[in-house]
């Protein structure tokens, strides 16, 4: 079944300085790009949120949306954009700042997505919950409208008021690190060349 992929890039970074996240530079690549190259053999479409820097998003060669409200809703937002805009019935949403996120992603996703007859699949391992490596289908759209229009902002609370299930990923928990603050990035750089 094809999947569109929709790379949230449009936080604020607060602990990074501000800077925008997605192209922060790891192995002398933006992190965007490491995401990217992940998802392109999982996704039949790639779309990216970004609020800011947009001509270095768009130059990336994908279709990038802006948040509709000024006001950073957070990842919900870019889940909305994403469901709104996608060519295709299943949309995933991973976050820009997860270089090592799981090649299988998408597909364990929909495997489970199918079995249990649910509408969101997310990403689990070692006991948490990774709510914006998230499977949903298109029909979820109309939910996600009104919780944002009563005001509310918390993913994880959103996808289980749903038919909702989790997919363990414990066999792969570093795929889920993401990178909140520079010393972050310098230890995974560093992890990663001592791998190489």
């Amino acid at each position: 079944m094809p999947i569109s992929a929709i790379i949230l890039s449009g936080g604020r970074a607060t602990r990074m300085n501000g800077v925008d996240k997605g192209l922060v530079l790891l192995q002398s690549k933006p992190l965007i790009q490491h995401v990217i190259d992940r998802l392109t053999p999982q996704a039949d479409e790639i779309l990216i949120n970004a609020n800011r820097e947009l001509v270095q998003y768009q130059a990336l060669g994908y279709t990038v949306l802006r948040d509709e409200v000024e006001d950073f809703l957070g990842p919900l937002a870019g889940f909305s954009l994403g469901l709104q805009h996608a060519k295709h019935d299943y949309v995933l949403t991973v976050p820009c700042d997860s270089p090592l996120l799981p090649v299988d992603l998408a597909q364990r996703l929909m495997a489970a997505l199918v079995e249990d007859k649910a509408e969101i699949a997310v990403a689990s391992s070692d006991g948490s919950t990774h709510p914006v490596f998230c499977l949903c289908k298109k029909t979820v759209l109309p939910s996600l409208t009104a919780y944002l229009q009563q005001g509310e902002r918390r993913v994880s609370a959103w996808q289980k008021s749903r038919q909702y299930t989790e997919v363990d990923f414990s066999d792969c928990n570093d795929a889920f690190t993401n990178l909140n603050t520079f010393e972050d990035l310098a230890a995974l750089e560093l992890k990663l060349s001592e791998n190489n």
